[in-house]
């Protein structure tokens, strides 16, 4: 394995190996991709503040349809996981994207038109469409520059975004209906892909030169996907990052109602997030400052066995009403802090580890890895939000299990370097390629 930005021309980077292309500097590369990673979260939580107002012009009668506008658009970014990446590794990256981005201004200047709700949910499918073309494409685009730890630093800057953005978009979403109404939203959304955009467009080479494209055709799809799937590494470092995706969403999706049922903080709630996002989010310059010292499977290791310990602590001292005067808020907040904090110091790395193998087809790669982890969290974070009692103590139980199932599975990896040991038929030691 190497540690080194992968060479120029030797088909897991740029150029042909005749007429290498030069790169960008590594901090705009790390700024333009984290714009690129921005494209679904700002794309799903700036809508959250609208709720109400399309509620009440396009379905009175029944307000609660006005959240399909989320799911219509995970719906589209679902299916266009899939494609995205197996279309890049077939046409480049650059097109695909670009092609992604003006999908998306479609849907969302549909959706900015749209007389009716379905016709809005109609379009936030087309907009999902389009916005896996970005998300997905763009993490394919730096495996072909980079590997190894390389790789994982530069994810790790770009996955800011993750905990970031959340916090930040409904703030902006809330600041654009005041002046321009909710439809002024989809406006934002086409103003902010045209931008990143064209900045790849005018400023990013492509990386993945026609010598090393494959064929969109079923039988090679079929190889490179059955090559993903049957690496045991590859299908450790998507369940892992299942169970990883599965506590954050369900921290999301219990978080709003902990603030209000549970403290009656919900006037305060959207301060108080922010807040959590911002430290929450020096987790991911953390992990880049440590994981090439460290390595990728350490830090995820170390990470999830403090989130394991840390969680179980909070649920037994919630349950047994264990917490002094005054601190319960406080101890919920610097748990909450730390749920968030540790997806800065493991997404990155379970990505890296998950396109470490598989350089010439990182497109169908980040297209099974994105997709079966985050459909596969669903079904973890739905009965996790679904367990709240009044207090977060499920959720903390929740987080804790899949804390300790994601350290238990990482344990299974063999550290970088560590010398192969014959496999052992069903004692879980073999290693993977």
């Amino acid at each position: 394995m190497t540690d080194a930005p992968a060479p120029v021309g030797s088909g897991t980077g740029q150029g042909d190996g005749t007429d290498p292309v030069p790169r960008l500097s590594q901090a705009e590369f790390i700024a333009l991709t984290a714009m690129l990673f921005a494209t679904i979260a700002f794309s799903i939580d700036a809508m959250l503040p609208a709720f109400p107002e399309i509620a009440r012009e396009l379905t009175p009668a029944d307000p609660n349809r006005a959240q399909l506008i989320l799911t219509s658009f995970v719906l589209g970014m679902g299916a266009g996981t899939f494609l995205a990446g197996p279309i890049s590794d077939a046409l480049g990256r650059k097109r695909v994207i670009l092609g992604g981005a003006a999908l998306y201004i479609t849907g969302a200047a549909l959706a900015w038109a749209a007389s009716s709700l379905e016709l809005v949910l109609a379009a936030r499918v087309i907009q999902g469409l389009g916005a896996a073309g970005p998300r997905v494409v763009s993490l394919a685009m730096v495996r072909d520059l980079y590997s190894g730890r390389q790789m994982a630093r530069i994810v790790s800057f770009a996955m800011m975004v993750f905990t970031l953005v959340p916090a930040i978009a409904p703030l902006m979403g809330a600041f654009i209906i005041a002046g321009f109404g909710w439809r002024g939203i989809f406006g934002a959304f086409i103003l902010f892909s045209v931008v990143s955009a064209a900045w790849l467009w005018l400023r990013q080479p492509e990386t993945h030169p026609p010598a090393a494209r494959r064929p969109m055709r079923a039988g090679p799809m079929r190889a490179a996907a059955a090559e993903v799937l049957t690496n045991r590494l590859i299908l450790t470092a998507i369940a892992v990052q299942t169970l990883g995706f599965g506590a954050l969403f369900g921290t999301l999706s219990s978080t709003q109602q902990i603030f209000d049922a549970t403290f009656g903080r919900a006037a305060s709630f959207p301060v108080w997030f922010a807040l959590i996002a911002v430290v929450s989010g020096t987790g991911s310059l953390l992990n880049a400052a440590i994981v090439v010292r460290l390595g990728m499977r350490a830090v995820v290791r170390a990470t999830l066995a403090v989130q394991c310990v840390l969680a179980a602590l909070f649920a037994m001292l919630t349950y047994g009403g264990l917490w002094p005067d005054g601190t319960y808020f406080a101890g919920y907040i610097a748990w909450t802090t730390c749920v968030f904090f540790t997806a800065g110091l493991t997404f990155g790395n379970l990505n890296a580890l998950a396109m470490e193998p598989v350089g010439h087809i990182a497109g169908m790669a980040s297209s099974l890895v994105g997709s079966l982890a985050t459909v596969g969290a669903v079904f973890i974070a739905a009965p996790i939000g679904l367990a709240f009692d009044g207090t977060p103590a499920p959720l903390a139980i929740g987080v804790a299990v899949c804390g300790g199932l994601g350290y238990l599975l990482m344990r299974t990896i063999p550290r970088e370097g560590a010398v192969p040991r014959p496999p052992r038929q069903g004692d879980g030691t073999e290693n993977p390629r």
